[in-house]
């Protein structure tokens, strides 16, 4: 990168080490440190090669350098070595990023090569590229393309078989308490997103998002479901801009001088259409190749927010996107909403730190300047740093909150729900009332720790004998005995 005066984000360096060392390899202060044995040469094509077998696939850092090095030296790289794995993995992955051909014949009839290795990232459905003898496996296409690394934590989850888990809950419960649990989640989830982005909204705006996830999944993903998606989100645009923006966007803050103070800058206004076409293309190539829904609404929803392609309901739309993607793929039930938004809430500081762990390092390599607008206004060319992006840390994350939501928050719920209507009905045998009359008995005694508190007894139940009290209070207590959380 150095001798083409790259520059561009590194998530994890390599380097080799001037001395013999334990194994091939060690981590170290961030780098990957490989014994003196790997060293490759200086050539470019020496490192290119070591680059493709030894580190980590980063098709930013990739395409930078191949705009940068002379194309006779990676058309000699070629055909160096034309029926090598290595040397056709590069030449494909260089006019695949670039857009551009090479002045190199077609590769002779071989084997073909993987673009990523299987057993290292999850991978599309193969499209073999008659050209280099390459299997296309990529996620996206070379306009726009994540990268999800196979870590053990992500492979675990997906041997849990969360959908599975899901519908066996479902199954043991009826169909009139699913429907009631499914409204209680879905309000969690409302009030949840709003929470993320320290908002407590009126009435009007929980029912609006509880509409848009209702919907979501229903159609499939363009830029005009995205942008009908939004009008649900926000009927009142006086203020706020419906569509994509026409101007600059950041996560942050204004100073005591009225100028912003950035944590992260969303796309050129002028990138938009284009990164939002490679990202919707990417999203369909997932969906067509059956890539796990997890994995795939991290990559896509994700993308989304770094983007950041609205002036306003960024947050909310990820956040949409993800019930989308698990809706369409069926991973949820019909008719149910996994609370991910909850879980978020409840992890927010994590889910902060997964966002910056991408944004932070992206920031040194966006020029801007403030403008009288209080707004920003991007100098430099910058759509690659949101077209390739590592995407496995935010999977994971993910993947931990639909995996909470699984397994504690909708049996929790379910299990609440029907304890909650049989204290009802035990109540209702002890004393003639009102069906919601004895439901909101049951809530006030859970508020008040088992017991119906003075005022309540005093107030609106005033008619209760007081061993009708004990008894009811009984009653909740028995029947919540041992509730989880």
């Amino acid at each position: 990168m150095s001798r083409f005066d790259v520059a561009a984000p590194v998530r994890r360096g390599s380097c080799v080490s001037d001395r013999h060392i334990s194994g091939s390899s060690r981590e170290e202060n961030g780098w990957a440190v490989f014994d003196r044995r790997y060293w490759p040469g200086d050539a470019f094509g020496d490192q290119l090669t070591f680059a493709l077998k030894h580190e980590e696939m980063d098709l930013l850092v990739l395409k930078r350098i191949f705009e940068a090095v002379p194309r006779p030296e990676m058309e000699a790289f070629v055909r160096s070595a034309p029926t090598g794995g290595t040397a056709r993995r590069g030449w494909f992955l260089y006019e695949t990023l670039l857009g551009r051909t090479l002045d190199v014949d077609d590769a002779a009839r071989t084997v073909a090569v993987d673009a990523l290795d299987p057993e290292l990232y999850f991978t599309g459905k193969v499209r073999v590229s008659k050209r280099h003898r390459v299997r296309d496996n990529l996620l996206g296409t070379g306009r726009f393309s994540p990268v999800i690394r196979r870590t053990k934590a992500l492979t675990e989850y997906l041997e849990l078989d969360l959908p599975g888990k899901a519908r066996e809950t479902i199954g043991r419960t009826g169909a009139h308490l699913i429907a009631r649990a499914a409204s209680f989640l879905l309000l969690a989830d409302s009030r949840a997103s709003f929470e993320i982005e320290g908002e407590r909204p009126p009435r009007n705006r929980l029912e609006r998002w509880g509409r848009a996830i209702q919907q979501a999944g229903k159609n499939r993903l363009t830029l005009e479901e995205i942008l009908r998606l939004q009008r649900v989100l926000i009927e009142d645009t006086r203020f706020v801009r419906a569509g994509l923006r026409a101007e600059g966007v950041f996560v942050g803050d204004c100073d005591l001088d009225g100028g912003p103070s950035l944590e992260f800058i969303g796309a050129r206004a002028g990138d938009l259409g284009e990164l939002m076409t490679g990202l919707l293309a990417a999203n369909d190539r997932m969906r067509e190749d059956g890539l796990d829904a997890v994995l795939m609404a991290a990559a896509t929803a994700f993308a989304f927010v770094y983007i950041h392609p609205f002036q306003d309901g960024n947050g909310r739309m990820h956040r949409c996107l993800i019930h989308h993607v698990l809706t369409e793929r069926q991973f949820t039930p019909p008719g149910l909403v996994f609370p991910v938004s909850s879980v978020m809430l409840d992890r927010v500081e994590i889910y902060r730190s997964t966002l910056q762990a991408h944004s932070a390092p992206l920031m040194p390599f966006i020029e801007w300047r403030p403008t009288p607008q209080r707004n920003v206004e991007v100098l430099n060319e910058t759509a690659d740093l949101y077209r390739y992006f590592d995407c496995t840390e935010e999977a994971e994350f993910l993947y931990s909150c639909v995996r909470r939501t699984v397994e504690e928050d909708l049996p929790r719920e379910i299990d609440y729900l029907g304890r909650h209507d049989e204290a009802t009905r035990l109540i209702m045998e002890a004393v003639e009332m009102p069906d919601r009359m004895a439901a909101d008995l049951v809530a006030f005694v859970r508020q008040n720790r088992g017991s119906l508190s003075s005022w309540r007894r005093n107030g609106e139940f005033s008619q209760l004998r007081d061993e009708e009290v004990s008894g009811i209070e009984e009653i909740v207590q028995a029947v919540f005995e041992g509730l989880a959380g």
